[in-house]
């Protein structure tokens, strides 16, 4: 299926995108989070809070391997791995519903960009202060009744929209 070895992936150039965990509890997310990750070739994955950490039988049930070829890192405090991806010259959006937001099909992406975006708590969101510190928000439009997603599908949605534009250029 022409499918990478896990030496290939860690060798292979990644899209310029980051996933930063703020607070996500279920550690089933966690795996799917890594999963999805490995599946677009994302850069890394920046766990945050009460986000658990490989390894986890919890988490490799939805990660199935990819906790062990996708980077990551925690931090204790969300707002620790923002301040360090914007020192690292990334553009931190946070996917939430907030005034302002850009909806997820009309987000343009640069090439030459770096970019990061922040998940949320399955029930609060992300953090307020975290929204503050971020460059804007990212909204996945909804048309029912719900105005929320599962964190995992929130997370396949956006990360497969923001790598579907990126890899015009790469």
């Amino acid at each position: 299926m022409n499918r990478l070895t896990v030496e290939e992936f860690r060798k292979t150039s990644k899209f310029p995108l980051s996933v930063v965990m703020d607070n996500v509890r279920s550690m089933h997310n966690v795996g799917a989070v890594f999963r999805t990750s490995d599946a677009f070739l994302l850069e890394s994955i920046y766990l945050c809070g009460i986000t658990a950490v490989p390894p986890h039988p919890e988490l490799h049930k939805t990660a199935l391997g990819a906790e062990d070829t996708v980077n990551w890192i925690y931090f204790k405090e969300t707002l620790d791995a923002v301040k360090e991806l914007k020192a690292k010259g990334y553009t931190v959006l946070a996917v939430e519903q907030c005034e302002g937001s850009t909806i997820l099909d009309k987000l343009e992406v640069n090439p030459h960009e770096k970019y990061a975006v922040v998940l949320g708590n399955e029930v609060k969101g992300v953090q307020q202060d975290v929204v503050d510190m971020c460059d804007g928000c990212i909204e996945i439009p909804q048309f029912g009744t719900k105005h929320s997603l599962n964190v995992s599908v929130a997370a396949g949605i956006v990360l497969w929209e923001f790598v579907k534009k990126l890899r015009v250029f790469y």
